[in-house]
């Protein structure tokens, strides 16, 4: 199966579990989806791919799901849940990537097979960390203001996916300005050909992300989650 329908699938995949966890547990079902995802892509980051003849980095649908949750909380709920969202995506990568740091630390038994795993994963962790809380941080940031002032401005639910990709596009151009720099090129793990590859083909794919995730955010805006007793 080639890549390009295996991304396909999994990005239709990613948005129908989201919708699914904000019908069965609401509002807190995107926050856990938000720190689920914020793990698994910066793990799944470092492998690259070939993707629509692009040389792309794993990972990009799963983050650009997080700024889905970000507007749909902000939609529905309002701004203070949406910050409220990226606080805890950013301390819990934080948290994660320093832990991880901690267990490759461990002189591993003679019968250990994954401790070369785990250091090609998180052996460059301080240029991943670095390049991911600063640029998570920021662009979370900028999307939630993003995502305000349009609403603002143009409040009508027609225009909610002007909301949704307007603060998406600035916000993921910001993120990919400040991660891609930092994790691939500082770090030494991508040459400078491979890294602008990388940067461009990464905005492209937050780009088609930020727009097969639209019809999902109408539907979960009419979606009434489950009250669980």
């Amino acid at each position: 199966m080639p890549n390009e329908l295996i991304w396909v699938l999994f990005a239709l995949i990613n948005f129908v579990m989201f919708t699914l966890m904000y019908k069965v547990f609401g509002k807190m079902g995107i926050f856990f989806w938000i720190v689920l995802a914020t793990i698994l892509a910066n793990v799944q980051v470092v492998k690259i791919i070939p993707l629509f003849g692009l040389e792309a980095s794993l990972g990009n649908i799963l983050y650009g799901t997080i700024f889905l949750g970000t507007d749909v909380l902000n939609e529905i709920y309002g701004k203070k849940d949406a910050k409220k969202a990226v606080y805890l995506g950013f301390i819990v990568l934080f948290i994660f990537l320093i832990v991880m740091q901690f267990a490759l630390w461990f002189a591993p038994h003679i019968n250990d097979g994954a401790q070369t795993a785990l250091e090609t994963i998180f052996g460059f962790t301080p240029w991943i960390v670095l390049g991911s809380v600063t640029a998570f941080i920021v662009s979370q940031m900028f999307d939630v203001y993003i995502f305000q002032w349009i609403k603002k401005k143009l409040p009508d639910n027609k225009y909610l996916w002007i909301r949704n990709n307007g603060s998406t596009i600035v916000s993921q151009l910001i993120d990919t300005l400040i991660f891609v720099p930092i994790a691939f090129l500082l770090s030494g793990y991508l040459p400078f050909e491979s890294v602008v590859g990388v940067f461009i083909s990464t905005y492209l794919i937050k780009l088609l992300v930020a727009v097969l995730d639209t019809p999902f955010i109408y539907l979960i805006k009419k979606v009434k989650p489950i009250e669980l007793k």
